[in-house]
């Protein structure tokens, strides 16, 4: 999850309050069931009902997780709250295809959980009644959850809709887990060492630093097979651009707009003088050999074979030790751009998905519901998801640092740690609600040398109260936005790659902004203009 994929650890004191309210002690309410089929529930601690419920769920998962009506984690919760959920899920390749059918058809389940809906279909089968407003639902049964939103405001903007409902309940990513939100690329020390060279702190030594990569056999074999530049597609390159060429002032949850400094309003990036300068920047590294060749075309596949060979100077990835097995890579600094910018602006804001967690009008118990996915905003909820149980799927040391046990990390049946981890617990693949902290995640982003990349581009990343989430639309604004928008990515895109090669002249850039123009981008200004200012208020 490079969460680049995307509370806080000093949220502990603030969990623990709610989570002492919320798990030491029983309710007075009993749970017998009324006349309707709704269970009374126990509004603190557990069991959430006395008498066990079944819930019907629907959920994507990914090919190593175990069968979810078996695996570990929903058979012990189900001990520890009484709620039992029958599971039907997906392969992610099939999520969206499967979940649309299911609402088209009415045949629909209670609970939509991990099934990554998008904003548009939130407000859609909200206000058609299939998707519940859990606005009341938080306000009383979810303190750990509120506890969050009161903390961190970005929340609960990002993920009320514009007629005032939410509709669902997102992955969170911890604010204080700088190294999940940003870090650079990576580039091989031990390369800079044999040729000489510092690390780049500008463009031209950027230039100069990737040229010597490729033409000065950093690895000493006698032969020119280092690749400088190792990423699949351009978008990598140029993300982290960006800011030295003083763009995305919010962050890149709305790629192509961020406010103009000079008016104030929202601009459109991909139009902008400064996005033309960094595309021929760019175009540069590619005329000159220092990037892939094909690398618009190339698969994920050959640029894993030279990481894995130790062929890549500069990789736009984690860190080359957890996918490649190549230790030795430092995070790049920021550079400074043309007219001074030394900005890092890649970067997104705590909301993942918002739609991982939905309940349906379908829902008989929609109460016990959101206490069950409450608990994993908690701190012991968030370890439990995330690490399983002391002792079985995880250790703790004397000063409270948790890992999981050898059987895991070093699976004497060849599982990957994914696979490993799959056989007990649901996260691998990242599609889930919940909350990501750095205590408890133990993937990439959680390296040492990737905390130590983060605070390398800290002093220069975007202020996280100038970062967006993704905005929400009205009904009428989305459909209006969703033709537009689709047509005018697509196109900025394909000619993003096409300037880059060398396909496209920039003499024609005029033209490609008329073209823009044609596409309807002033309508598309103005409806991100609205939503800008639905946000700040």
């Amino acid at each position: 999850m490079k969460l680049k994929q995307w509370g806080s650890l000093l949220l502990i004191s603030v969990l623990s309050v709610s989570l002492i309210a919320g798990c030491s002690s029983k309710g007075s309410e009993g749970n017998d069931t009324d006349s309707s089929g709704e269970a009374k529930i126990n509004e603190t601690g557990f069991p959430i009902v006395n008498d066990k419920i079944t819930i019907t769920g629907f959920a994507g998962k990914l090919f190593a997780n175990a069968d979810w009506n078996n695996i570990k984690i929903w058979q012990e919760y189900e001990k520890m709250t009484n709620i039992h959920v029958q599971w039907d899920t997906v392969q992610k390749d099939s999520l969206a295809e499967k979940r649309n059918l299911l609402l088209a058809g009415g045949d629909y389940p209670e609970l939509f959980y991990a099934s990554a809906f998008p904003r548009a279909d939130l407000l859609k089968y909200g206000k058609q009644g299939a998707f519940i407003s859990l606005n009341d639902l938080i306000d009383k049964y979810a303190p750990n959850f509120k506890a969050l939103m009161e903390k961190y405001p970005v929340i609960e903007k990002g993920i009320t809709m514009p007629d005032g409902n939410i509709y669902g309940l997102p992955t969170l990513y911890d604010p204080e887990f700088k190294s999940v939100f940003y870090g650079t690329p990576w580039v091989k020390e031990e390369w800079l060492d044999k040729l000489g060279l510092s690390e780049p702190q500008t463009l031209d030594d950027f230039y100069n630093m990737l040229k010597a990569f490729k033409e000065k056999d950093p690895n000493g074999n006698g032969q020119k097979d280092e690749y400088a530049w190792g990423s699949v597609g351009t978008a990598g390159i140029v993300n982290y651009l960006r800011g030295s060429f003083g763009l995305n002032y919010n962050g890149t949850a709305n790629i192509n707009v961020d406010t103009d400094p000079a008016s104030g309003k929202v601009r459109f990036i991909a139009s902008d003088p400064r996005y033309k300068e960094l595309l021929q920047y760019v175009n540069k590294l590619y005329k000159d050999g220092l990037l892939e060749q094909d690398i618009m075309s190339v698969k994920s596949t050959e640029i894993d074979a030279k990481g894995v060979e130790g062929l890549l100077g500069v990789i736009d990835s984690v860190d080359p030790i957890a996918i490649y097995n190549q230790k030795g890579y430092v995070g790049l600094p920021v550079l400074k751009g043309p007219h001074g910018d030394q900005m890092f602006s890649a970067t997104g804001s705590p909301l993942g998905n918002i739609g991982m967690f939905v309940l349906t009008d379908k829902a008989k118990n929609p109460e016990a519901m959101i206490r069950w996915m409450d608990y994993f905003y908690s701190d012991e909820g968030v370890r439990m998801f995330f690490m399983g149980w002391k002792d079985d799927t995880y250790k703790e040391d004397a000063d409270g640092n948790v890992d999981y046990v050898d059987d895991i990390k070093n699976n004497p049946d060849g599982l990957s740690l994914d696979q490993a981890v799959g056989q007990y617990l649901i996260w691998p693949g990242g599609y889930y609600p919940g909350f990501v902290t750095q205590k408890y995640f133990k993937g990439a982003e959680g390296l040492p040398t990737s905390v130590e990349n983060a605070k390398k581009a800290e002093p220069y990343v975007v202020p996280a109260d100038k970062i967006w989430p993704p905005f929400n639309f009205t009904a009428d604004e989305q459909s209006e936005l969703t033709s537009i928008q689709t047509d005018i990515n697509t196109y900025v895109d394909e000619m993003r790659d096409k300037f880059i090669s060398g396909n496209e002249s920039f003499d024609n850039w005029d033209q490609y902004v008329a073209t823009l123009q044609k596409m309807g981008l002033e309508r598309y200004l103005a409806i991100y203009q609205s939503a800008a200012e639905r946000y700040a208020k």
